[in-house]
Order: C-alpha cells, then structure tokens, then sequence
C-alpha cells in the first residue's frame, strides 16, 4: 500500500521557487513580502530604501532558494535574509547612516517610572526615531537576538561599540517614552 504524502502550501510554493515558477514567486512574495518589509523598515528608516532592500531581498531569496534545505523555518530563514540585506544596505551607507548621536541620551533609563499604557506599535513607532546606529543595534540585539559579538561582527564596530549602542538606544528610548506617555496623560486630564 502506497501512503499518500501531502505538501504543505510553503513546501509547494518552494518547490514551484526551485523551478522558477513566476506564479510561485509571486505568491511567496505576496505571502511574506509585508511581514519582510516591516522587517526591513526597523532597519532603513525611508520608505522608498526600505522598498528597495525588500525586493533585493526577495532577489537573493529567489536566487539561493535551493540552499533552503528545509532545516528549521523557513520564514526564519527568510528573515535572516532580509537582515542582512538590510544590514548591507546600512553597510554600503555607513557615513549616511551609522551617526552616532551621544547628545540625544542622557543616563541610564528608570524604568521603574513608565505606565503601561502605551502599545506595541507605539513602542516601534518610537523604536523607528531613534538614530539609524542605536536602532540597528537595537533591533539586532533586543528583537533579532544578536549577541554583541555578533552585531561586532555584522556591522564591522567593535563589541563595546555595540554594548555603548544598546546602552545609548534604551537610555534614549526611555526618554522618548516618558515624553509620550506625559503627553497622552495631558490628553487624558
């Protein structure tokens, strides 16, 4: 008796990807482009650069897709993808975009004085203005789960470089939180 093997959609589109199916592409594309992009913007700050490094992105996905050996997932290893596009890109525009802005953060953050009532998206919305060098090792270190060797290492600056970062970015981040959250208590009262 023959067993019947059923594909998952994911597994389908990859293989119509490895066969360099256009309507294959296409639907992988549409199914994680938006999730990718979002990815892409906590890194490249403009919309249109962001736009750019999604599709290159999805270039280099199509292009290495048989390297995909099905180990672990496969968004993941989409993901992994679009960082370090959008790492490259950064890379490629260090002098543009690897500022470093020492003024903008004070000490270190009280977070023993922040409410709860700000959302998620309001937390990346202000993860967004932070200056491109302390968002990098932000979203590297707290969302990716580099380590400060591996940020070191991907960004070319060294493991206290990257320590300073972080340190800098949540000092900074805590500020523009206690702003935003006095002024939605100002609109509350």
């Amino acid at each position: 008796m023959k067993l019947k093997i059923h594909r998952t959609e994911e597994e389908l589109l990859i293989q119509g990807c490895r066969k360099f199916e256009r309507q294959a592409q296409h639907e992988l594309y549409q199914k994680y482009a938006p999730k990718m992009h979002a990815i892409c913007l906590r890194y490249v700050k403009d919309h249109s650069e962001a736009e750019d490094v999604t599709i290159q992105s999805f270039v280099k996905i199509f292009k290495k897709i048989d390297q995909f050996k099905g180990e672990g997932s496969f968004e993941g290893w989409i993901r992994r993808i679009v960082v370090n596009e959008s790492l490259g890109f950064l890379r490629k525009n260090k002098s543009m975009y690897l500022e470093v802005d020492i003024e903008a953060a004070d000490k270190e953050p009280d977070y023993n004085s922040l409410d709860s009532t700000l959302e998620a998206e309001d937390l990346l919305k202000l993860v967004q203005q932070l200056p491109v060098g302390y968002r990098t090792v932000f979203n590297l270190y707290a969302i990716e789960g580099y380590s400060h060797q591996e940020i070191a290492e991907e960004l070319g600056i060294s493991e206290n470089t990257s320590k300073s970062q972080l340190s800098r970015a949540r000092a900074l981040l805590q500020k523009k939180l206690l702003e935003t959250e006095a002024v939605l208590k100002n609109k509350i009262n």
